[in-house]
């Protein structure tokens, strides 16, 4: 019996295929469990057409035995089997699948007839084996034939075929487990519990009852007894029929699998059919788990292919502003890459994720509408992620999340969306007014906001650092312009009140210099006030960067020194009593006057929570004016 070399591959590309293409060895139980599922597949579709008898569907399964004292591992199936001309063919040439010959020449009618759906389209997988084996036995008898055959091999060195023993039909393919070295313990492969988590792990779901032997014991009995058992649940929750699937049993399956407490906030059900076929079973959480917001957090959903896992987390299924979606995509008309690890970035994949991603908005937006407690309840959990996504990209996602976020606004007590705020605007009101502080009361008492209030218009309270670019990246919403409540012009005065004030800047101008001259390069001018009412002075910025925009820049690391200053305008109060004394200090006491405006400047910095430069000499001067 000569070994035969294998047709037309070298040994270096089988040597690449064990030790490269896998990222994790674990993945040769799975090829091989597939490849007995797609037999079994195939035997089911020739008694189907051809009326084999005696046969039915739960009469198949996969069977997994471990011998520790031969340190072998044995997986047999009653599937359709091979002649040895098909061995030849298909373990005798390397990316030679008989499952994709077998696939291409059903016809489509006959494959929708026989619900038949192979996975196994490359032929590499059971190459996979010599990952953890020094040799692979594989003795197969075919439908077609009363003779079964025997394939060996030992890896790069070829295979030998020969006449053997099988007297049903189907499969037996018996792994020899290499000895364990200093670097890879391969003996672990030779523990049940190991054998079983990966069958749970990867094959849970493949339709077949995939079966191992148990050791038990009884009460009342003497000694132990081995039982057959299936090791897996076959039927997916997420290929049941939705309304065969109660929400308990959704519930259960996301804190299972995904190790939550908390019941996911809604559950969302796909069965798309068409140009591309797919099911899925997303998940949205109610509660950020504490890892999310740092980079130990994974995104990515399960993605399987008819009901094998070929990945745990796929990152391409899921866009970053809903990274906090769970769940998983069974699809069986995917492009896959040789090992079935990762995905080949095609077509079908993005039609899916696009798919995804519409349906995800769609249930956020009608929790919104329907469930508004709920919906502010994960929107305190994930809001800021809907907030990163408007502002990444330069605003690319903007659309698809704007009427998502929610603010508190000065009118109300409870979040409101950007719709609600501007339907209920005033006629008369002509932004959208917003204010950036460190918390809701903090910002409430800003002077600023005073004019505002006095006109009945709501403000909405941003107090997060990135609500600031988010609103410079939307700009408008519903045509009304967002419009910083530090802003030199609020839209709030009339035409008459305008020049009012401006003949008022213009008269007191002398002493604003003089202000600017005492402060120096603190301040890049100053300027009477249009929107203080009751306080005598605030702190506010001109240009794209706001004194927030610079606390956060300055509290990034490294940044606290370098970071981009803010264009700060200091603005009076022309008609506080404070504003008089400056002004009689200025015409009488020049250096009272410059006691007292460095002392408004202080209170300026205070007030917007700025850090002062030197607290003793702002002490000095208040006691000597007191």
């Amino acid at each position: 019996m000569a070994k035969k070399q294998f047709k037309t591959e070298s040994k270096r590309i089988l040597d690449l295929m064990i030790n490269s293409i896998y990222t994790h060895k674990e993945i040769f139980l799975r090829e091989i469990i597939s490849n007995a599922s797609d037999a079994i597949d195939k035997r089911c579709y020739v008694a189907l057409s051809e009326g084999e008898s005696g046969f039915s569907r739960s009469d198949f399964k996969i069977k997994v035995d471990i011998d520790k004292d031969r340190r072998t591992i044995t997986v047999t199936d009653n599937g359709i089997g091979m002649t040895r001309e098909e061995l030849e063919e298909n373990l005798g040439t390397i990316a030679k699948s008989g499952s994709l010959n077998f696939k291409e020449n059903i016809t489509s009618e006959e494959k929708a007839e026989a619900e038949i759906d192979i996975i196994g389209q490359f032929g590499v997988g059971f190459y996979s084996a010599f990952m953890v084996a020094e040799k692979v036995v594989v003795t197969t008898r075919s439908l077609k034939s009363d003779e079964a055959f025997v394939w060996e091999s030992t890896g790069v060195d070829g295979y030998t075929i020969r006449e053997g023993v099988r007297d049903e039909v189907g499969t037996e393919i018996v792994m020899y487990i290499k000895p364990d070295t200093e670097d890879e313990v391969y003996g672990e492969f030779l523990r049940p519990y190991r054998i079983k988590g990966i069958i749970k792990k990867y094959s849970d779901y493949v339709r077949y009852p995939i079966v191992m032997m148990e050791e038990k014991t009884y009460e009342g009995t003497e000694g132990t007894f081995f039982e057959e058992e299936t090791v897996n649940s076959m039927v997916p929750i997420w290929q049941r029929n939705k309304s065969d699937v109660t929400d308990e049993e959704c519930n259960s399956f996301y804190k299972e699998t995904y190790y939550d407490m908390n019941d996911p906030c809604a559950v969302i059900r796909i069965n798309a059919e068409g140009s591309l076929n797919y099911k899925a079973m997303l998940f949205i959480p109610s509660k950020a788990p504490m890892t999310y917001y740092t980079k130990e957090y994974q995104k990515g959903l399960g993605l399987y292919t008819s009901s094998v896992m070929i990945m745990d987390r796929c990152e391409e299924l899921l866009p970053e502003h809903f990274r906090f979606v769970k769940g998983v995509v069974d699809s069986d008309n995917l492009s896959l890459n040789i090992s079935r690890e990762i995905l080949q970035h095609d077509r079908q994949l993005k039609q899916i994720a696009n798919n995804l991603e519409k349906k995800i908005k769609n249930e956020l937006k009608k929790l919104m509408t329907n469930e508004r407690e709920k919906y502010e309840g994960f929107f305190r959990e994930f809001g800021l992620q809907l907030k990163y996504g408007v502002v990444s990209d330069y605003g690319v996602h903007k659309d698809t999340l704007t009427d998502l976020l929610l603010y508190y606004s000065s009118l109300t007590d409870s979040l409101v969306s950007l719709e609600e705020y501007v339907s209920s605007m005033p006629e008369s009101q002509k932004y959208i007014y917003y204010a950036r502080g460190e918390s809701i009361a903090k910002i409430a008492s800003l002077p600023q906001t005073e004019a505002v209030k006095e006109k009945g218009y709501g403000i909405l309270y941003l107090t997060d650092d990135v609500d600031e670019f988010v609103v410079n990246i939307l700009g408008t919403f519903m045509d009304k312009e967002f419009r910083n409540i530090n802003d030199k012009d609020l839209g709030l005065e009339t035409e008459e009140e305008k020049a009012e004030a401006d003949k008022k800047e213009e008269e007191n101008k002398p002493l604003l210099d003089f202000v600017k001259e005492a402060l120096g390069e603190e301040v890049e001018f100053v300027r009477l006030s249009h929107k203080l009412k009751s306080h005598p002075v605030c702190l506010v910025s001109e240009g794209e960067i706001t004194l927030e925009m610079e606390k956060y820049f300055k509290s990034l690391p490294g940044e606290k020194e370098n970071a981009i200053k803010a264009r700060r305008v200091l603005e009076l109060n022309g008609d506080h009593r404070a504003f008089e004394a400056l002004k009689k200090a200025y015409e009488e006491d020049k250096e009272k006057a410059v006691k007292l405006s460095k002392i408004l400047y202080t209170q300026s910095l205070l007030i917007a929570d700025m850090p002062i430069d030197n607290a003793v000499e702002f002490a000095q001067m208040v006691s000597e004016l007191m």
